[in-house]
């Protein structure tokens, strides 16, 4: 699990009133059409070219837990670089692009170079670089232009649901009325018993824009059960960053079956 751990770690337009809209009852938020919340939510995405972000990353599988300080950049739609660190000291790098993950850690000098494979087996969703990228910026993992969705009002969010599910897997997005950034995300396998939840605890300006502030990711499988959580420290964006990855000689590499 330490292998995973160090993996995982890598890791404006406003409201529109519609015409005829009504108030939903005992709230002030209004009944907006289905297509409207979705495409509010793509309009609101945060607009950058690049991201460099320092985070506090809490994880516990129930068996262990660590807590590093992790430095996280992005090209946008390019390249996912993270360097985690305890005490200062280095411990593990990532270096995600659309085509493949490499990372090396280390503790036990290992490295790996694939696919999504572990990542997907782990969270139980198959993930690819762009649903790691949106994960990190608080937008919906699935593109929700692809489907057809029925929407509500629920504890004063949006609830997006899908009219038809993918086959094995069930969907739930809420969404947050103010910046239309995701509140919370559910995706559920059931005939094998796993849920992957990822809820973002608030939102900070950084620039004029939304960013999320809290991340929690809670993954579970049977009994078994791993948490997430992200704090961004600070952020920054459009500034020029770079992205130095060598994975060093003598490392050994893991596989998965």
């Amino acid at each position: 699990m330490n292998r995973i751990f160090y993996l995982l770690c890598f890791l404006l337009v406003m409201l529109q009133s519609c015409k005829g809209a009504k108030a939903i009852a005992g709230s002030n938020i209004k009944k907006l059409k289905t297509e409207k919340i979705i495409s509010n939510h793509y309009n609101k995405a945060f607009n950058f070219t690049t991201i460099n972000a320092k985070i506090k990353v809490r994880y516990d599988d129930g068996k262990q837990s660590f807590s590093p300080n992790v430095t996280i950049r992005l090209e946008k739609d390019k390249k996912i670089w993270v360097s985690a660190k305890v005490l200062g000291i280095t411990l593990a790098k990532a270096l995600i692009t659309p085509d493949k993950v490499s990372y090396y850690e280390k503790i036990n000098n290992t490295y790996f170079e694939g696919d999504f494979i572990l990542l997907s087996n782990w969270l139980g969703t198959d993930l690819d670089y762009n649903k790691v990228q949106q994960l990190l910026l608080g937008q919906a993992l699935f593109n929700l232009r692809d489907d057809k969705y029925t929407s509500s009002v629920e504890n004063q969010k949006y609830k997006l649901q899908p009219k038809k599910e993918l086959e094995l897997f069930e969907r739930l997005f809420v969404l947050n009325p103010d910046n239309f950034k995701m509140f919370s995300q559910q995706l559920k396998q059931p005939l094998e018993n796993r849920n992957l939840v990822i809820n973002y605890g608030s939102y900070q300006k950084v620039g004029n824009q939304d960013f999320p502030k809290e991340i929690s990711i809670l993954a579970t499988e049977g009994v078994a059960k791993t948490s997430i959580m992200i704090e961004y420290r600070s952020v920054d964006y459009n500034a020029k960053v770079s992205f130095p990855f060598k994975i060093p000689s003598g490392y050994e590499q893991v596989t998965i079956e």
